[in-house]
């Protein structure tokens, strides 16, 4: 049977954008099929801000296996067990927030890995090959290969260290918080402040050295989402359901308001 497939890491393997639809409110099943139809290539499924449960978090990301979407969970740092949870019933990957260092990005790449290369363990329902998983052995390799981790870089401390937590065997993407990053730099909400900027080139020139994905958070605009995505964020996140609806409800108000 084969394994679902990872279409965020196609995209990302093709050298194209792979654009995630965060999950903070939506609790429903439909949730992945509106993200697909939205043109959206993988939910950011929100555990770290979102006020939802493992059980809800799994319940959309099963139901999106199939919708065309995929599931990734972000979960606290030191939360590893909802996070292998996550992953052992519905999620193709975890995005874990404030890693400032290689150590702790070793740390979360070993917890989300199953051996040889890291310590998951084996278990839950096959929720990725539709329940009918191959050997145990083959599987845990081809769930290697396209399970996606994601370290956020979100202080001075950690785009310092960029180059170290790119180095690290198990992790695919540095996600930059953007809006996390820049309230760590003393200048909240100045996304393309020049201390910003470096950051971004800095965390660019680490993943292009080590063969990895910038991510890009926080940043929405059209002068410097296009600025970063040039330097070669790629790894996206561009909303989440609460200000995506805000922005499309009020258009619409707007819109028939006019026509008054």
């Amino acid at each position: 049977m084969p394994l679902v497939p990872n279409l965020a890491r196609q995209r990302l393997s093709a050298g194209e954008l792979a654009l995630g639809f965060g999950i903070h409110h939506l609790r429903g099943s439909a949730a992945g099929m509106i993200a697909a139809a939205s043109g959206y290539d993988w939910l950011f499924i929100d555990m770290e801000h979102g006020a939802m449960s493992v059980h809800e978090a799994t319940q959309i990301a099963i139901a999106a296996l199939n919708q065309g979407v995929t599931p990734i969970v972000r979960v606290c740092r030191d939360a590893i067990f909802e996070g292998t949870r996550a992953l052992d019933n519905g999620a193709m990957g975890v995005v874990v927030p404030h890693i400032d260092t290689a150590e702790e990005a070793r740390e979360v790449a070993a917890a989300y890995r199953f051996p040889p290369i890291g310590t998951r363990s084996w278990g839950g329902p096959p929720f990725a090959y539709n329940f009918k998983p191959p050997a145990v052995a083959e599987a845990q390799v081809e769930l290697n290969k396209e399970i996606i981790v994601a370290c956020m870089i979100e202080t001075p401390l950690a785009v310092e260290n960029a180059d170290a937590i790119a180095a690290v065997p198990g992790v695919d993407v540095l996600l930059i918080g953007t809006s996390d990053l820049t309230a760590s730099m003393g200048i909240a909400g100045q996304i393309g402040h020049e201390r910003v900027q470096a950051a971004y080139r800095a965390v660019a020139a680490a993943c292009s050295k080590h063969g990895k994905i910038m991510g890009m958070g926080g940043v929405y605009d059209e002068t410097w989402a296009s600025a970063y995505i040039k330097l070669g964020a790629r790894f996206n996140l561009s909303g989440s359901d609460h200000n995506l609806l805000m922005a499309g409800a009020a258009a619409r108000s707007k819109f028939l308001r006019s026509l008054a």
